[in-house]
């Protein structure tokens, strides 16, 4: 059988990620607790080793090549598979307990963490975990959550951010509104709709603008803070709203709108802080989600 030419360095593959997550190789020092030149060191021999250039260098910052964002989620999931297994294998898992505080909008609370909640109670049935469903952003700095699940990268330097997915949304509306309203062939069409907000108004009437949908206050009859409330009324009928797609295949009383046009997309980010690196039950169920999100990404 023939032997790979090259042997897989793991010390290389953390530094790449380190970078991945903290957009710089200073940042990344800071995360893995080495000088700087070591990181770059290694990023550099992680590159001869695979032939491939990982990172564009624009003054502090990186940013990823096409060769980098092939390489990453494959890392990730060794990663996360890697440190599992290792708690597995030695019984520790059965034994991390506390309290772990987990933040994300209402509609991914109730949707999409219960399927991950049963593969951290089937690892770790001494944790004890409390959902914030929220739709504002806690405060990680100020442990308001330990783990939070956001659609944007955090900007403070003392937070660890790792990208998980690519996530995809669509418009969705009840068969029967379609058939009292009639269903759009195009955005032109959708714009004259009625539509539910479950943010602000005006500011999804810009997202919305950012897609090539042009909507206007008198196309939102009804809305809620809750994004829970404002789904269900769309599931009764109410008007439309954009959703996520794993939301959306979950729910039968809907049907996309506009099917044949390309999904929006938006990134899911797993954040904490710096306990990361010395919390046992913090770590395991920051990976467990990563895993769990990263799987849901590739079916």
């Amino acid at each position: 059988m023939d032997q790979p030419t090259n042997s897989f360095d793991w010390t290389q593959s953390r530094a790449f990620l380190a970078a991945v997550d903290a957009g710089s190789l200073s940042g990344a020092a800071r995360l893995l607790g080495l000088a700087q030149p070591t990181v770059g060191r290694q990023i550099s021999a992680l590159e001869q080793d695979l032939g491939v250039l990982l990172f564009e260098r624009s003054g502090r910052s990186l940013a990823l090549t096409r060769a980098g964002l092939d390489l990453v989620e494959h890392v990730r999931a060794m990663e996360a598979a890697a440190n599992r297994v290792a708690l597995s294998a030695s019984g520790q898992s059965q034994a991390v307990e506390g309290l772990v505080r987990i933040t994300a909008s209402d509609i991914f609370s109730a949707y999409l963490l219960p399927r991950a909640l049963k593969q951290i109670e089937a690892l770790a049935p001494q944790l004890e975990i409390d959902l914030v469903a929220s739709n504002e952003v806690r405060d990680l700095i100020r442990r308001e959550a330990d783990i939070a699940v956001r659609h944007v990268r955090p900007e403070q330097p003392d937070l660890i951010a790792k990208k998980v997915r690519t996530s995809t949304a669509r418009f969705y509306a009840t068969p029967e509104y379609l058939k009292r309203h009639g269903t759009p062939a195009t955005l032109e069409a959708l714009a004259q709709h009625r539509f539910i907000s479950f943010t602000d108004t005006d500011q999804m009437i810009a997202h919305m603008k950012g897609i090539g949908l042009e909507l206007k206050r008198r196309n939102f009859r009804y809305g809620s803070a809750s994004g829970i409330v404002a789904w269900e009324l769309v599931r009764q009928g109410f008007g439309v709203t954009i959703m996520s797609e794993d939301v959306g295949a979950m729910t039968p009383e809907v049907v996309p709108v506009l099917p044949e046009m390309d999904p929006v997309t938006f990134p899911t980010w797993l954040v904490t802080h710096r306990e990361l690196h010395t919390s046992r039950r913090i770590r395991l169920v920051f990976d467990i989600l990563a895993g769990f999100l990263e799987k849901q990404h590739r079916v």
